[in-house]
């Protein structure tokens, strides 16, 4: 079976087919800026072009970059504070005349990742960080997904959270290179170990794919592994988080 997966982000929002056996991509993710605004609408109306661009008529899987009960945003994240307390599978369903399943996008990334990739298996309390505008982090005990985990959302120093100053838009926004960044990351994950004490530590979104860049800066005491679907893993993870949270579609009822 093949779902259309979708990984929305502060700066674009992506999709791409999906085969449900294997976790591999059947198509070339196709990406749109995310529009200035970050509005409800105007973003209900990208996600409807990207299931328009792939000819698409099942069920969708989204991850999205907030906490997410229920299909409610509870909060607007780095989007526009109007995303507070809309339902974005209502809003997406309305936009597409699809079904959609909308989950927090650390917690979809975290799902490819222990479902098809370098997870699978791993037992214990495994946290999955996703660096990209935000940092968003997924919880898994034995496999198992404890949802919405936002340690980015950690207040640090002057700042409201901790991903303000240490996500990898901070890295972009003050020029800075992977060295300094990766210091900054690291104390990050200084305070992520302090606090749950997770068993295994996997990165994904954009700045994994730049591991080596930093990875020398990383010196917690935890495993600290790249996700090998990288900035992927959020198109794959949202295509299985669909099917995990309504089993009755593999079954066709």
């Amino acid at each position: 079976m093949e779902v259309l997966g979708i990984d929305i982000g502060g700066s674009g929002i992506k999709g791409a087919l999906v085969h449900m056996e294997t976790g591999k991509k059947l198509t070339e993710r196709f990406r749109i800026p995310t529009p200035p605004s970050r509005k409800p609408e105007e973003m209900a109306e990208v996600v409807a072009q990207i299931v328009k661009h792939f000819d698409y008529k099942g069920p969708v899987g989204c991850g999205f970059p907030t906490v997410i009960k229920k299909g409610v945003c509870k909060t607007p994240g780095n989007l526009h504070p109007s995303w507070e307390g809309v339902n974005a599978e209502a809003l997406f369903e309305k936009a597409t005349g699809l079904d959609f399943t909308v989950i927090n996008d650390a917690d979809a990334a975290g799902y490819a990742v222990m479902n098809y990739g370098i997870g699978k298996g791993r037992n214990g309390f495994v946290v999955m960080i996703t660096i990209g505008t935000g940092l968003g982090s997924g919880a898994f005990l034995d496999g198992r997904l404890i949802p919405n985990f936002e340690l980015g959302q950690i207040p640090y120093k002057k700042y409201e959270k901790i991903e303000t100053w240490a996500a990898g838009s901070a890295m972009d926004r003050e020029g800075l290179s992977y060295r300094k960044w990766g210091k900054r990351f690291n104390k990050f994950l200084e305070i992520v170990e302090l606090i749950v004490s997770p068993d295994l530590i996997i990165l994904g979104g954009g700045a994994s794919k730049h591991f080596e860049e930093y990875r020398d800066q990383i010196t917690i005491e935890t495993e600290v592994i790249p996700a090998e679907l990288k900035n992927y893993a959020g198109i794959v993870g949202a295509a299985t988080a669909c099917l995990i949270c309504h089993p009755e579609l593999t079954t066709g009822s």
